[in-house]
C-alpha cells in the first residue's frame, strides 16, 4: 500500500506536510496544506508523534458515520502548543500536550450535564470529527488536552492516550481486586499495555494468545478455572468473538468480560452462561483527559511502557499496513 501524493497549487502562507485520506477507502495522500489557525477555544499543537491505531480504520474505510473527507486519522498525538486561540487561558504556548480518543464533548447533552463526558451523544473523535494526529501541526479544543509527563518519550506517551487509557481505565473499573485472576484476551497493541497494567494492579495475570498456533498448548478455559479466584477477562482483539464467547465459561463466579477490542461482529453468550456464577459482560472505550492523565501517571510511577515501532510521516501507508497486519510489536507510531 503506497501513499500518493496529491497534485497541490501554490502554497503562499507557511505549509505542512499531512497524510490525508480523500474519500472512504482511498489510498493515504501525503499533501501539502496551509498551517491552520485555532479558533476560540483551541490550540494549535505542533506534532512530535501519533499512534497508530486499529480505530484509524473508521477513518480509513469511511465505516463511522457523517466523515467528512478528505480526513487526517489520528486520535494518539503528542506535542507541543504552538499557538493559542482567543479566550485560552490556563494553557501556555510550548507546554507538552497530548489529545487522545476524547477530542471534546458537547456541555449540553443529558450524558454531558451529568459530568459523564465519556459517554457524550456528540462526542468528538480527533481524526473522525476533525483532523487528526497523521500531520505536522493539529488544531484541538482545549476540552481534549491532555498534560504529557516529560519523563515519556513522545513515542511512549502516544499509544497511551488510546490502547493505554483504555486497558488502564477498563481495569480498573472492572470491579477487580488486587489477587484476583485477571485473563487478557489476545497479546496484541492492547493487551500487551493490558498485562503490564493489570500486573501492576497488583492481579493474578493469565495472558491468552490467539491464532491456531496457540490452540495446541493449553486450553484456556481450563487454564482459567485452574487458576481460580473471582476471574476476569479484557478481551483485547476485535477478532476474538467466537474466543470470547466460549472463554466466557472460564469465568468465576461474579466474574466479568471487560470488551474493548471495536469491532460491529456479535459475541454470542447463552443466558445460561449470564446465570450461571451470575457473570456480566461490559464494554469500555478509552476515557476522558482526565482518565488519560491518570494512565500517564500511573505508567510514569510504575514503568508501564509501550513496545512501538516508529515511521516517518511520509510512510504513513506503509505504518498503517504494519499495524493492520497484525504483525507489528506491538504499537506503531508516527514520528515527525
Amino acid at each position: 500500500m503506497a501513499a500518493t501524493r496529491a497534485p497541490v497549487g501554490p502554497i503562499t502562507a507557511a505549509s505542512m506536510k499531512v497524510a490525508q485520506i480523500p474519500k472512504p477507502g482511498g489510498e493515504f495522500q501525503i499533501v501539502d496544506r496551509e498551517m491552520p489557525d485555532p479558533g476560540p477555544g483551541h490550540v494549535r499543537m505542533k506534532v512530535q508523534a501519533c499512534g497508530v491505531c486499529g480505530s484509524d480504520a473508521l477513518t480509513k474505510e469511511g465505516s463511522w458515520p457523517g466523515i467528512q473527507y478528505p480526513r487526517v486519522p489520528g486520535h494518539e498525538v503528542v506535542g507541543v502548543i504552538d499557538k493559542l486561540g482567543a479566550g485560552v487561558s490556563n494553557w501556555k504556548n510550548g507546554q507538552r500536550v497530548g489529545v487522545g480518543w476524547h477530542g471534546g464533548q458537547d456541555n449540553t447533552c443529558p450524558s454531558s450535564r451529568r459530568g459523564d463526558f465519556r459517554n457524550c451523544r456528540n462526542l468528538k473523535i480527533p481524526g473522525i470529527s476533525y483532523d487528526g494526529g497523521y500531520q505536522q501541526y493539529m488544531v484541538a479544543p482545549v476540552e481534549a488536552l491532555v498534560e504529557v509527563p516529560e519523563s515519556l518519550t513522545d513515542a511512549e506517551a502516544a499509544p497511551l492516550l488510546c490502547a493505554g487509557i483504555t486497558t488502564y481505565n477498563a481495569l480498573r473499573h472492572s470491579g477487580a481486586m488486587p489477587g484476583d485472576v485477571v485473563a487478557v484476551l489476545g497479546i496484541g497493541g492492547l493487551g500487551h499495555l493490558g498485562i503490564q497494567f493489570a500486573n501492576k494492579f497488583g492481579y493474578k495475570v493469565v495472558a491468552i494468545g490467539r491464532g491456531s498456533e496457540s490452540a495446541a498448548l493449553t486450553n484456556p478455559v481450563e487454564a482459567l478455572q485452574k487458576a481460580g479466584g473471582r476471574a476476569g477477562n479484557l478481551s483485547d482483539s476485535s477478532e476474538l468473538e467466537s474466543d470470547s464467547s466460549e472463554l466466557f465459561s472460564g469465568l468465576g463466579p461474579n466474574g466479568k468480560l471487560m470488551v474493548i477490542g471495536v469491532t460491529f461482529d456479535p459475541i454470542e453468550v447463552t443466558p445460561v452462561q449470564l446465570i450461571s456464577g451470575s457473570r456480566t459482560i461490559q464494554g469500555w472505550a478509552a476515557g476522558t483527559p482526565a482518565d488519560s492523565e491518570d494512565t500517564l501517571r500511573f505508567a510514569e510511577l510504575t514503568g508501564v511502557r509501550p513496545m512501538v515501532e516508529t515511521y516517518p510521516l511520509e510512510k504513513a501507508a506503509e505504518a498503517y499496513a504494519r499495524m493492520m497486519s497484525g504483525k507489528a510489536e506491538f504499537r506503531v507510531v508516527l514520528t515527525m
